[in-house]
């Protein structure tokens, strides 16, 4: 399959979901493996602004992106940040070459194995949510045509977000972004009940809980829910056909 074709195919399958009822957290997480199958990144992972202004990782590729994502949080630095605050992308190429920029996070992400970023804002005319941040090994540019898919890829993100809420004259009701916020929370809880309980790690965990959600057509949240509110027991989870 080409890739023109797998990203328009990523559209359809996206625009199929968002007439139907469906699951914000599972949604954006197949936006971010889509980019890193469509776009040249090795990692991709999203971050949206709660109802106070805060932000937090709704969505990554991989533990070691999400805690890079919570290592910015943490610091007040870094290229997705400044995304979020200008509302423009902020395309970083050569982390090490921005050092002096943001010093903290380009050493924490040599450390982690990461040498380019680039941001793309989630928004909604001059409204910004959030980011969808994308992480390469190597130093090295986006082609024109790939920041021009991602950011597409997070309008699709935004309109996900949004499109079960009324909004008028520009102004988002926060109550369904805490919402998917709120569930990430869940999902992290069950990811590390899953983890503990079968001595793997926590992107295992997630696999798991993903697969065992999907085998049984059920909402991701709610069996995040139940793993972490001991109604399903992880061993459940852990030992299904979907290994």
């Amino acid at each position: 399959m080409s890739r023109e074709t797998r990203l328009a195919e990523t559209f359809v399958n996206l625009a199929d979901t968002l007439v139907a009822d469906f699951d914000v957290v599972d949604l954006l997480q197949d936006l971010v493996e889509e980019c890193v199958a469509l776009l040249e990144v090795s990692a991709a992972g999203l971050l949206l602004a709660d109802e106070r202004g805060g932000m937090r990782v709704l969505a990554s590729t991989s533990e070691e992106t999400r805690l890079l994502e919570l290592f910015q949080l943490q610091v007040h630095q870094g290229p997705c940040l400044e995304c979020i605050a200008t509302g423009t992308a902020v395309l970083v190429p050569d982390l090490a070459a921005e050092a002096g920029r943001w010093p903290q996070f380009a050493a924490e992400a040599a450390q982690r194995g990461f040498a380019s970023v680039h941001a793309v804002p989630m928004r909604l005319r001059a409204y910004v949510l959030g980011a969808l941040n994308l992480f390469g090994t190597r130093p090295g540019a986006l082609s024109e045509a790939d920041v021009r898919s991602s950011q597409a890829l997070a309008d699709v993100a935004t309109i996900g977000i949004l499109q079960q809420r009324t909004i008028a004259r520009g102004e988002v009701v926060a109550e369904q972004l805490q919402t998917a916020l709120n569930s990430r929370v869940v999902i992290e809880q069950a990811k590390g009940i899953l983890a503990a309980t079968g001595g793997i790690g926590m992107d295992a965990a997630y696999r798991q809980l993903r697969g065992y959600a999907r085998n049984r057509n059920l909402r991701l949240t709610d069996t995040a829910r139940s793993v972490a509110s001991g109604v399903l027991n992880p061993t459940q989870v852990l030992t299904g056909p979907w290994r």
